[in-house]
C-alpha cells in the first residue's frame, strides 16, 4: 500500500541488559525506492539505532530514556536533536555499545570500525536499575543485525565488550512475551463520541499494562508518520495535510492485518455505529473481544470537546457530531463481543442519553434520502451509443467495432467475444470462422488473471509479491518501511528479528 511509505517502523529486542559492557552491530542494506512519495525538501530515508527501555514507545529518540543515532549524523533523545559523529548510508555498519561499569552509563557508537565517541551519558539514579534494550527505527530503509550470531563480526569490537547474544541468560532481562495462541489474544474496541475521553482511557490502560497492547487509532498512525524532524519538514513544505488524508487508509489496512496476528490490540476510534462494531469485530474471530464504552454526561462531554478544541486548535464539524449521535448504538454481548464495560455512565443511563441524542440529531439534520430500490432505469442515449465505436469500448465490454456492420450482430466472423458478452470481430474462438458463441475467457475481464484470452477474474497484482504487505520473517533483516516489507523471506507477518539466535529478540511493529 503506497501510504505505508509515510510510516516509520520500529523494533525492539526481546532481551535487555543492565550491567557489563555489551554491544551489537547494524548494517544498512538498502534504501527502499519510494518514487511515489513527495520528496522535495523531505528526508524519505532514515535510520535511527540505539537503546531504549522496555516501556518506551517504538519511535526511538522521541521520549525520555530512548536514545538513537541517526543516519543524518544526529543523536536524538526526548525529541531533542544534536549533531554527533558523522552521516552514514547504505552498506555502512554501525556499532552500538553500552557500558554500565562506570559511575554513569555510557552509550557510544562506531562507523565501519571507527569509534565515534560517547553519544549519551545517563545517570544510574535516573535509570534506576532498568535495563536497556537494542532498538531500531527505520523510514523506508532495510537493515540487518549482528547480535553475536555471526562467526565473525563485521568489524572488530573494542576490548572488553561482549555481543549481547553471548551474555548469559542470567545477566539478561526478558521483555514481555506475546500470546502463543489466538484464544489468548485480546482486542478492545473503544466506543464513544469524538472527545468523550476514549484516548485518555487507552493511554492510562496501556500504561498500567506496559508492552501488552498495540494501539490502533488515527492519532497513533499520525504519530508514526510525524517523527519530530519529519513533522517539521512536512509542515515547512505545506504537506502536512497529505498525512492527514493518508492516515485513515493506513489504519484500515492495519486493522485487517492485525486480525491475523497473535497480539493484543486496542482499537481507539469512535465505533459508534452497530455496522462498524460488527464489521471490525468479525475480523477478530477467535480473540477475546471486549468493548469499552465511554459515555460521559452531556455537560461533561460539552466541556471536554470545548477544551480539546482549545488545546488542539481544531473542532469537529457540528453536522458530523450530530450524525454520530444519531447513529450511536450501544453494543450487546453477542457473537461479536464477549464482554462489555462502561467506564462512565452505565448502560441504562447511557441509553437514555442516546435517545436524547437521536432526537437532537433527527431535528437538526435533514432526512436522509432513501436509495432507489425500484426497477433499473433504461440507459439514456448519449452522444455515442453503447454499441458505437466510441461507447464503452474495451476487451470484454458491450461495444463492437463497427456498429453492426453488415446488418446483423454476427457479421465479420460470427459470435466470438473477446472476454465479453456481446458479438465482436472474429469467429467462435478463431479468426474469421463462424462459430458457437463461447467467449475466449470469463465474462468479467480484468487486466491479467486466471481467465483465458482477454479476460479473467483476478486483478492486476492483487495480493502479489508474497501476499500481504509483510514479506518475511525470522531473520535479522529489518525492512523499515511502514508496511514492514522486510525480513526478506517471502512470507508474511509482524515478524521477529532472528533465526537461530536463542530467542534473543522480539520484534514489535510500530
Amino acid at each position: 500500500m503506497e501510504s505505508f511509505a509515510f510510516l516509520w517502523a520500529g523494533g525492539r529486542a526481546s532481551y535487555g541488559v543492565s550491567k557489563g559492557k555489551v554491544c551489537y552491530e547494524m548494517k544498512v542494506t538498502e534504501k527502499i525506492p519510494v518514487k511515489h512519495l513527495y520528496t522535495k525538501d523531505i528526508d524519505i530515508h532514515e535510520v535511527r539505532v540505539g537503546w531504549s527501555l522496555v516501556s518506551s514507545g517504538m519511535l526511538l529518540g522521541e521520549e525520555e530514556l530512548s536514545y538513537g543515532y541517526s543516519m543524518k549524523g544526529i543523536k536524538a533523545c526526548n525529541c531533542e536533536m544534536e549533531d554527533f559523529g558523522e552521516k552514514f548510508d547504505e552498506n555502512d555498519v554501525i556499532g552500538c555499545f553500552a557500558n554500565f561499569d562506570g559511575d554513569e552509563v555510557e552509550l557510544s557508537y562506531s562507523k565501519n570500525g571507527q569509534e565515534l565517541g560517547v553519544a549519551f551519558k545517563i545517570s544510574k539514579e535516573v535509570l534506576s536499575g532498568q535495563s536497556l534494550f537494542p532498538h531500531v527505527l527505520c523510514h523506508n530503509c532495510a537493515v540487518e543485525f549482528n547480535f553475536g550470531q555471526k562467526e565473525e563480526p563485521y568489524f572488530p569490537i573494542p576490548e572488553g565488550y561482549t555481543f549481547i547474544q553471548n551474555v548469559s541468560l542470567d545477566d539478561r532481562v526478558r521483555g514481555p512475551k506475546g500470546p502463543e495462541h489466538k484464544k489468548e489474544c485480546e482486542v478492545i474496541m473503544m466506543i464513544g463520541l469524538p472527545g468523550a475521553g476514549k484516548t485518555t482511557w487507552v493511554t492510562k490502560h496501556a500504561a498500567e499494562n506496559p508492552g501488552k497492547y498495540n494501539i490502533l487509532g488515527t492519532n497513533t498512525i499520525m504519530d508514526k508518520m510525524m517523527v519530530a524532524g519529519f513533522k517539521r519538514q512536512m509542515a515547512d513544505t505545506g504537506k502536512l495535510n497529505t498525512l492527514l488524508q493518508r492516515a485513515p487508509q493506513c489504519l484500515g489496512k492495519f486493522i485487517e492485518i492485525a486480525a491475523r496476528k497473535k497480539r493484543n490490540f486496542i482499537l481507539d476510534q469512535t465505533n459508534v455505529s452497530a455496522a462498524a462494531q460488527r464489521r471490525k469485530m468479525c475480523l477478530f474471530a477467535g480473540f477475546q473481544r471486549k468493548a469499552v464504552v465511554v459515555c460521559p454526561k452531556d455537560e461533561d462531554y460539552k466541556q471536554r470537546t470545548q477544551k480539546k478544541a482549545e488545546v488542539e486548535g481544531k473542532d469537529l464539524p457540528e453536522h458530523a457530531v450530530l450524525k454520530m449521535k444519531g447513529n450511536f448504538t450501544l453494543p450487546e454481548v453477542s457473537e461479536c463481543f464477549d464482554e462489555i464495560n462502561y467506564v462512565e455512565l452505565q448502560k441504562d443511563e447511557a441509553q437514555k442519553l442516546l435517545e436524547q441524542y437521536k432526537e437532537e440529531s433527527k431535528k437538526a439534520l435533514p432526512p436522509e434520502k432513501k436509495q432507489n430500490t425500484g426497477s433499473k432505469k433504461s440507459n439514456k442515449k448519449s452522444g455515442k451509443n453503447q454499441f458505437n465505436r466510441g461507447g464503452q469500448r474495451g476487451r470484454g465490454g458491450f461495444n463492437m467495432r463497427g456498429n453492426f456492420r453488415g446488418g446483423v450482430p454476427g457479421n465479420r466472423g460470427g459470435y466470438n467475444r473477446r472476454g465479453g458478452n456481446m458479438p465482436q470481430r472474429g469467429g467462435g474462438g478463431s479468426g474469421g470462422a463462424i462459430g458457437y458463441p463461447y467467449p475466449r475467457g470469463p465474462v468479467f475481464p480484468t487486466r491479467g488473471g486466471g481467465g483465458g484470452g482477454g479476460g479473467g477474474y483476478t486483478n492486476r497484482g492483487n495480493y502479489s509479491r508474497g501476499g500481504m504487505p509483510n514479506r518475511g520473517n525470522y531473520n535479522q533483516n529489518f525492512r523499515g518501511r511502514g508496511n514492514n516489507r522486510g525480513y526478506k523471506n517471502q512470507s508474511q507477518g509482524y515478524n521477529q528479528w532472528q533465526q537461530g539466535v536463542s530467542n534473543l529478540f522480539h520484534f514489535v511493529l510500530s
